[in-house]
């Protein structure tokens, strides 16, 4: 018998990538999923195709009174709940000289303080049924990259949340973990490569397997287990692991040489195609912005 079955699976950024692909696997393991959004029509597809495992509510993280809102519609709706996944979160594009200010404001409160948010509203429930957290960090609170600084603050930040919420909970019976990916082919990721060639340069400069592209299903597939195990930590791929036991080296002068050889390069290139783009967001994560809610998924 699956240790999913039956289990209620909130996820935030539900609507589309790993939130999305992480609800499928969950739903074909016996669970049920309450999907978060704020991109209402891809939130009500994949809830249709999820059928009665599955109910939906649009929701800004940013939020505690409609993340509050969401939590207590997945409770009415399946009598509880077991596991939050504190999966919403967006970047920017530019350097601290060129990032447009307000957009780097908009990254720290989706993907810090929407994590406080969610799981501030779901530990009531999870306390109740001693569940399980996971908190979605990345490799970038390992390994930073330039160009992407307040993505790489904000996930070293969550990661870090995680940390200290686990000791604060872990009495009370709720597990703890947090989801550390290198670059997976969600749609972040497949903007940021269609509208920045310093991107793929970025990419390109990055040693060994830091910048590779894993896919979405495995990615989600790592979740589902991770969930299933109540991890502690979650690496996609797994080496991600390793280089957190490297983090110490990699923030030496001999670590940063390699990615400091090729800023030169990639920072003036990426800030000059941010200027003419004329945002510091992929256009998708703008069109949501321009709406009364928004706050697009990872």
């Amino acid at each position: 018998m699956s240790k999913l079955k039956g289990k209620v699976v909130l996820i935030t950024g539900g609507a589309r990538g790993i939130g999305a692909e992480t609800a499928r696997r969950l739903v074909g393991r016996g669970a049920k999923v309450v999907l978060v959004d704020l991109d209402r029509e891809p939130l009500a597809e994949l809830e249709a195709q999820l059928g009665a495992s599955a109910t939906s509510i649009v929701g800004d993280v940013c939020s505690l009174e409609q993340m509050q809102a969401a939590v207590a519609h997945g409770v009415q709706t399946f009598g509880g709940l077991d596991v939050v996944v504190a999966n919403a979160g967006i970047a920017s594009y530019g350097s601290v000289l060129a990032v447009d200010p307000a957009t780097f404001r908009r990254v720290i409160d989706v993907n810090i303080n929407g994590v406080f948010h969610t799981v501030r509203a779901a530990l009531p429930a999870l306390i109740e049924r001693k569940g399980y957290v996971l908190v979605v960090s990345s490799l970038a609170a390992y390994a930073a990259a330039p160009g992407l600084v307040a993505y790489n603050a904000s996930k070293a930040g969550a990661e870090h949340f995680a940390n200290a919420l686990r000791p604060e909970v872990g009495y009370l019976g709720v597990k703890v973990g947090s989801a550390h990916m290198g670059w997976i082919d969600t749609p972040l990721v497949q903007d940021a490569k269609k509208d920045l060639k310093a991107f793929g340069k970025m990419l390109e400069a990055m040693p060994g397997p830091l910048g590779k592209t894993v896919s979405v299903q495995t990615c989600a597939e790592a979740f589902v287990e991770g969930i299933a195990k109540r991890k502690t930590r979650v690496s996609v791929p797994g080496w991600v692991n390793a280089v957190r036991w490297l983090k110490p080296a990699l923030t030496t002068v001999i670590g940063e040489r390699e990615t400091a050889r090729r800023a030169p390069e990639v920072v003036p290139l990426m800030d000059q195609e941010v200027l003419a783009l004329g945002r510091s967001m992929s256009a998708r994560t703008a069109e949501l912005e321009q709406q009364p809610e928004a706050a697009p998924t990872a």
